[in-house]
């Protein structure tokens, strides 16, 4: 149920706003993997959240059932690339893109 006095627009508002930073995120900062990532999960929130308004509004919970699969597949996606960014540290020394570029090949 959407709050009282808070409509879908409202809700749409932040999602665009979420998913306007993410976007600038990775494309103004392309030197640090780690706000790349935080960018990414900034987009993917924003998805969850016009999912959920819909959802809302529709009356239909296959929106807020489809969220968890979302948030569990972030949950995944980070958890994995910090893994291969710490095993990367451990190994270069750095986790700049310029250095991870060099492991194409």
């Amino acid at each position: 149920m959407i709050a009282p006095g808070i409509g879908i627009g409202h809700y749409l508002t932040l999602s665009a706003i979420l998913l306007t930073l993410g976007i600038f995120g990775i494309f103004m900062n392309r030197r640090n993997i780690i706000v790349i990532m935080m960018s990414i999960e900034l987009i993917l929130l924003a998805a969850n959240i016009n999912l959920i308004a819909f959802s809302a509004v529709l009356h239909e919970i296959s929106g807020q059932v489809f969220v968890l699969f979302v948030l569990t597949v972030a949950a995944a996606e980070a958890a994995i690339g910090l893994a291969i960014l710490m095993t990367y540290f451990r190994n270069r020394g750095s986790i700049q893109v310029e250095d991870v570029k060099l492991m194409k090949g």
